[in-house]
C-alpha cells in the first residue's frame, strides 16, 4: 500500500511537471537542424519596424535641415549676448571669466559660472593685477571690463589666455610669467607686496593663491596635451601592441581548442593568485598606516593619514571578499566546472569549424556605432532648431521712460532704438535667453532616443541569431566537418530574408523596458528635491524591478532567437518553446550557464592582466629593451592603459561569440537529449565527448 501510494504521488509530480512546463519534444526523422525552407516570422512587427526606421529617417533630415548645431557653441555673456552674433558685441567673438577660479567645478557650465563674464574681440596676452582705481588704466586693458547698471567690474586679474571653443582659458605661458615676476614669493610673505615699490600694483596672498589655483587647473589640460602627445609620438607601437594582443587572444583560443580544460584552470588559478598577492599588499600598506596613526612612525597630518588607513581598510575588505566568492564558488561547483568546462571545448570545436564566426561580431560593432553617431546627430540638431527667445534687462528708471519691463519678450532688432536716446536706458540689453524650440520638440526628441534604444538593440539581436543559426547548423550536422564553407554569410542571408520582424519584435520589448528605467530615473531625479523617504523607497523598488526584469527579457529573447534560428518559429513560439526546454532542465541551465559566463570572464581579465604587465614592463620600466625609445614619452603608462583597454575589448569580442556558441549548443544538447535515445533510430547528434561526460552512448555504434 505505501508503495504504491508513493508511486502514485511520484507519477502525479511527473504529470504535474509535464503539465506545467509542457511536453517533452517527440522525435522526428526529417529533423535535421536549422531548416533551409522556412517563411517569414512576424511579418506586422516588421512592416511596423520598417514604417518607424523611415520615420526616424525622415526626422533626420527635417533636423539636418533646420538645425545649425554651431549655434548650442556660440558662448554667451553674462547678460544674455551671443558673443559674435548679437548687436553690440558682433566684432566681440571670444568670451572672457572675469574669475575662472568660481567655474572650476564640474557641474557648472560655462555659461552659468557665479561671475561677470564679458565678450571680448582677443583673449588677453598680457599678464596684468587690476589697481583699486580704474580710472589710469588705457583702453587695451579695459575692456576686459564690463559695466552694469553705473558699476564697473573688472578682472581682478588677467592672465595669458588662449581660445577654446571660443572661451578664453589661460596657457601654458602663464605660470613662466609669474615665475619670472617673482610673485610666488607672495604665497609665503605679504610684506613682500606692500613693500615692492617698482610694481604699481599690489599683490597679496589671496590674488596670487587664486592665480595659482588657476594655474593648476592649466596643469590638468597640460596633462591632457601630454596624453594627446603621447598617442600621437607612440601610435605605432600602441598598433603593433594591439595587433599582437589580437594574436595572443587567437592563439589562446586555439589553446582552448586542444586543452581547454588546461587553459580554464591556468586562467582560474591566475586570477586567484593575482588576487591574493593584491591582497598581501593591500594588507601591507593598511597595517603601514595603522602603525603610524599609534605614533610609532607618526610625521604627517592626521585626517590625512586616517583617510589612506580607511582606503586600504576597505581594498582589503573587497579584495578578501572577491577572493572568498571565487574559493568558495571552486569548492562547491567544481563539478558543474568540469561540465562546462566541457561545454567549453564543445563550443571550442564548433568556433574553430566556422572561423569566420570569430570576425563576425565587427559587423554588428560597426552598425552599433552607427545608431550611436546618429541618433547623437539628430539629438544636437534638433535641439538648435528653433528662434532665439530675448528678454528684457532694464533698471527700473529704464522701465518707468521706456514702458520696456524687466525679463520681458523683447525684439533684439528694434530695441537699440527705441533705448537710444533715453537716458536710464543706456545700459539696457536685450539680452538672449534660449532656443525656442517648436512644440513638436520635445516629442521629435523622444522619437530620438527610443530609436536609438531599439536599434541598438536589434543590432545586438541580429548578431545573436546569425552566429545561433551557425552554431546550431553546426550541432545539428553527424558530419562536424562537412559544414559549409560560407555559413556564417549564408546564415546572415537566411535571418535578413526571414526574421528580421522576429528580432525587431524582440528588441521592442527590451527597448520598452529600458525606456521605463530612464524614465524612472529621470523622476528619481525630479523627485529628490523633496526628500520623501516612502517615495524614495517606491522608486527604489521600481528600478530594482525593471532591471531585474530587463535581465530576463534579454536571457529569454537570447535563448528565443536560438530557437527561431533553429525552427524558424515567430517570437512568441520560439520564446515559449525555448522558456519551457529551460524549465525543464532549471538546475542543469542555471548553474552550466552562470559558470561559463564567469569562466569568460575570468579568462578576459587573466589576458588584459597578463598584456598589461607585459606592456608596463616595455613603456614604463627601466627594463626597457634598448630598440624601444621611450625618451619622447611624458606618460609611459598612458600606451599600457589603452593597450589593456583594447585587450578587454578584443577578448570581449572573442569569447562574445563562444558565450553564444555554448549557449546555443546547450540549447540544442538539451532538444537533443529529449529527441533521441541514442537508438538505431533515434542517435544523438552530440559529440562523442559530450556522451561521455552526460553518460550517454549511440547503440549502433
Amino acid at each position: 500500500m505505501g508503495g504504491n501510494t508513493q508511486n502514485s504521488s511520484s507519477g502525479d509530480n511527473m504529470a504535474k511537471k509535464v503539465e506545467d512546463h509542457g511536453e517533452p519534444l517527440q522525435h522526428d526523422p526529417d529533423f535535421r537542424g536549422p531548416l533551409k525552407r522556412r517563411s517569414c516570422t512576424d511579418v506586422i512587427c516588421l512592416l511596423f519596424f520598417l514604417l518607424f526606421i523611415a520615420t526616424w529617417i525622415g526626422i533626420g533630415l527635417y533636423a539636418i535641415i533646420n538645425g545649425d548645431p554651431s549655434t548650442l557653441l556660440v558662448p554667451k555673456d553674462t547678460r544674455g549676448q551671443r558673443c559674435g552674433k548679437d548687436s553690440g558685441v558682433e566684432d566681440k567673438p571670444y568670451l572672457l571669466f572675469q574669475d575662472i577660479t568660481k567655474c572650476v567645478r564640474p557641474t557648472i557650465p560655462f555659461t552659468r559660472c557665479d561671475t561677470e563674464q564679458v565678450c571680448v574681440k582677443k583673449c588677453p596676452d598680457v599678464f596684468y593685477v587690476y589697481p583699486v582705481d580704474h580710472s589710469s588704466l588705457n583702453e587695451s586693458i579695459t575692456q576686459f571690463c564690463a559695466k552694469y547698471e553705473g558699476v564697473d567690474t573688472c578682472p581682478p586679474w588677467l592672465l595669458p589666455s588662449k581660445s577654446f571653443l571660443n572661451r578664453c582659458l589661460p596657457d601654458e605661458a602663464a605660470r613662466k610669467k609669474l615665475i619670472d615676476l617673482g610673485l610666488l614669493k607672495v604665497q609665503e610673505n605679504d610684506d613682500y607686496a606692500k613693500n615692492d615699490t617698482t610694481n604699481p600694483v599690489r599683490w597679496t596672498s589671496t590674488v596670487v593663491q587664486k592665480i595659482l589655483a588657476v594655474l593648476d587647473i592649466e596643469n590638468l589640460s597640460q596633462v591632457g596635451q601630454y596624453v594627446v602627445e603621447d598617442i600621437k609620438n607612440s601610435w605605432y607601437k600602441i598598433f603593433i601592441g594591439v595587433i599582437l594582443t589580437l594574436l595572443v587572444c587567437i592563439l589562446y583560443i586555439l589553446m582552448l581548442r586542444w586543452t581547454a580544460a588546461v587553459m580554464v584552470w591556468v586562467s582560474i588559478c591566475g586570477v586567484v593568485v593575482a588576487l591574493a598577492a593584491a591582497l598581501y599588499f593591500t594588507v601591507l600598506k593598511y597595517i603601514e598606516y595603522r602603525d603610524k596613526l599609534k605614533g610609532r612612525v607618526f610625521d604627517g597630518d592626521r585626517d590625512e593619514l586616517t583617510t589612506h588607513r580607511d582606503l586600504w581598510l576597505a581594498l582589503v575588505v573587497i579584495l578578501s571578499i572577491a577572493l572568498l566568492v571565487i574559493l568558495l564558488m571552486l569548492i562547491f561547483l567544481r563539478k558543474r566546472i568540469i561540465l562546462a568546462i566541457a561545454l567549453i571545448k564543445e563550443g571550442s570545436k564548433a568556433v574553430s569549424s566556422v572561423t569566420a564566426s570569430l570576425f563576425f561580431p565587427i559587423l554588428p560593432w560597426v552598425l552599433q556605432v552607427g545608431v550611436i553617431a546618429y541618433s547623437i546627430a539628430v539629438a544636437v540638431y534638433l535641439a538648435s532648431i528653433g528662434k532665439p527667445l530675448y528678454k528684457a534687462d532694464v533698471t527700473r528708471g529704464c522701465e518707468n521712460q521706456s514702458g520696456i519691463l524687466l525679463n520681458s519678450v523683447c525684439d533684439k532688432t528694434n530695441f537699440a532704438a527705441v533705448t537710444k536716446n533715453l537716458t536710464e536706458c543706456q545700459e539696457a540689453s536685450c539680452r538672449f535667453v534660449k532656443m525656442q524650440n517648436d512644440v513638436l520638440y520635445p516629442y521629435l526628441q523622444a522619437y530620438n532616443v527610443f530609436g536609438f534604444f531599439w536599434l541598438a538593440f536589434f543590432v545586438s539581436a541580429l548578431g545573436q541569431m546569425v552566429l545561433a543559426s551557425v552554431f546550431a547548423q553546426w550541432y545539428w550536422t553527424f558530419e562536424k566537418r562537412r559544414l559549409p564553407f560560407f555559413a556564417v554569410t549564408s546564415a546572415f542571408l537566411r535571418t535578413l530574408r526571414y526574421h528580421i520582424g522576429t528580432l525587431a519584435f524582440g528588441s521592442l520589448i527590451i527597448a520598452i523596458c529600458r525606456i521605463i528605467r530612464v524614465i524612472l530615473e529621470y523622476l528619481d531625479q525630479k523627485l529628490k528635491k523633496y526628500d520623501n523617504e516612502f517615495t524614495k523607497a517606491i522608486m527604489c523598488l521600481l528600478k530594482c524591478f525593471f532591471y531585474c526584469l530587463e535581465k530576463f527579457l534579454k536571457f529569454i529573447n537570447k535563448n528565443a532567437y536560438i530557437m527561431c534560428a533553429v525552427h524558424g518559429k515567430n517570437f512568441c513560439t520560439s520564446a515559449k518553446d525555448a522558456f519551457m526546454l529551460l524549465m525543464r532542465n532549471i538546475i542543469r541551465v542555471y548553474v552550466l550557464d552562470k559558470v561559463t559566463d564567469f569562466l569568460f570572464f575570468l579568462s578576459k581579465v587573466l589576458l588584459t592582466l597578463g598584456v598589461g604587465a607585459v606592456s608596463y614592463v616595455l613603456f614604463a620600466t627601466d627594463l626597457v629593451p634598448k630598440f624601444i625609445d621611450n625618451s619622447n614619452m611624458h606618460y609611459g603608462i598612458v600606451p599600457v592603459v589603452i593597450i589593456m583597454i583594447c585587450t578587454y575589448l578584443i577578448s570581449s569580442l572573442f569569447f562574445g561569440v563562444y558565450s553564444m556558441a555554448v549557449d546555443t549548443l546547450f540549447l540544442c544538447f538539451l532538444e537533443d537529449c529529449e529527441r533521441n535515445d541514442g537508438s538505431a533510430e533515434k542517435p544523438y547528434f552530440m559529440s562523442k565527448s559530450l556522451m561521455k561526460i552526460f553518460g550517454k552512448k549511440n547503440k549502433r555504434e
